[in-house]
């Protein structure tokens, strides 16, 4: 009937995960590139990602999670209570892992609480190219978006640099 409304908890769907698993499937090729989106718990009050001090220390671990090969990183922006990237990881490391060991790395070091989880999306073959670069100026201009900043330039938070 047009008009009705169907309301169904989560509990009525069967089969359904509580938990999002990050795992990378057989057929996604090495090196696949993702959007990855990771939050802070809004529901606590603490620090914004874009303090000094807390911006400086996670872009540092950006850096080391790089050299180390934990994940190759296209670009990552640091926004004040979420961050972007484009990011590749190493094949022989679960995507969920490495992003659970720097997210709890942060929790213990410096007291940040994360939303549980992340968002993940796997740009496809055919979004490589002009396209990753599309998506590349769009996470970087996140911030002129939000009104914190008049160009993406501007913007001190983003790995790599722009040039």
């Amino acid at each position: 009937m047009p008009g009705r409304v169907f309301l169904f908890q989560v509990k009525d769907y069967v089969g359904f995960p509580r938990r999002l698993q990050h795992v990378f499937p057989d057929w996604v090729a090495p090196g696949a590139v993702f959007h990855i989106r990771i939050g802070l718990d809004r529901e606590k009050h603490q620090r914004e990602l874009t303090n000094l001090g807390l911006a400086e220390s996670l872009l540092i671990s950006i850096i080391e999670y790089e050299r180390t090969n934990r994940w190759h990183v296209h670009v990552m922006v640091l926004m004040p209570d979420h961050l972007h990237a484009l990011i590749s990881f190493a094949p022989d490391k679960a995507m969920s892992s490495t992003v659970g060991d720097w997210k709890r790395f942060h929790a213990r070091t410096h007291g940040i609480t994360w939303q549980e989880g992340f968002f993940d999306h796997r740009l496809r073959n055919d979004e490589r190219g002009d396209q990753l670069q599309a998506k590349a100026d769009y996470i970087r201009r996140n911030p002129v978006a939000a009104g914190l900043c008049k160009e993406a330039v501007d913007w001190p938070w983003v790995y790599p640099k722009s040039e």
